[in-house]
């Protein structure tokens, strides 16, 4: 799905839920009577009952989804997006993005256990939800990173087969046209979400299967 496309699926998940958190809470005029009692919107019922139908959309959608996503070939001068998750830099086909935007405060949502599913962000007034790429893909905590003052988390956000997911990282290098490497092994523990592995600037970047991973951000929405 392109950009436009998957921006003009989060507009519709707008119209369809009322976002009274933009007209008259706490990014609205701030007139709603229930703020003098849960003081932020995010601690409300409504705001609540409005991610959960959110999350239902992406259940309800993923069948249709599936009947049509063809994973494209992959070609020399492969468009990837480099980032940083930890310690590890990873790449991803840059097909599968809509955007790359600041990092936003991120809701939990109340009764909510799951590991992956951190809760939703505010991306342009739609509700998005946020997953853990780093539990998504397995990955174990590693130490600090000391990087520059000038390096910023940052937000990718992913056309899913029922609409946009927000997956934060801790540094986006940029998109690059390159090789697309050495196949994964198949006797790697994490070859399931590996599809290759490249050299690049003196740094190990694994290069994401698209098509498993989004087929992951899918069972981990249902």
């Amino acid at each position: 799905m392109s950009g436009q496309a998957e921006l003009g699926v989060m507009a519709a998940t707008v119209e369809a839920i009322d976002d009274c958190w933009n007209r008259i809470g706490v990014h609205g005029d701030k007139s709603c009577p229930l703020l003098a009692e849960h003081i932020h919107c995010r601690n409300c019922q409504v705001y609540a009952a409005a991610a959960t139908r959110l999350l239902d959309r992406y259940a309800l959608a993923q069948d249709a989804h599936a009947q049509t996503h063809v994973q494209a070939p992959v070609s020399v001068g492969r468009s990837l997006l480099l980032f940083r998750l930890g310690e590890e830099w990873l790449a991803l086909a840059t097909r599968c993005l809509v955007e790359v935007a600041p990092l936003q405060p991120v809701h939990s949502l109340p009764h909510q256990r799951s590991r992956v599913l951190q809760g939703v962000a505010n991306v342009r007034g739609a509700l998005v939800p946020c997953l853990s790429l780093g539990d998504l893909l397995g990955l174990e905590p590693g130490s600090p990173v000391a990087v520059s003052a000038r390096v910023m988390p940052r937000m990718l956000i992913l056309g899913a087969s029922g609409g946009a997911v927000v997956l934060p990282v801790d540094e986006v290098d940029g998109i690059h046209a390159l090789d697309p490497g050495q196949p994964a092994s198949d006797t790697a523990t994490d070859a399931r979400f590996t599809e290759a592995v490249l050299q690049w600037r003196g740094r190990s970047v694994r290069v994401l299967d698209e098509e498993q991973l989004l087929s992951a951000v899918n069972r981990s929405l249902s």
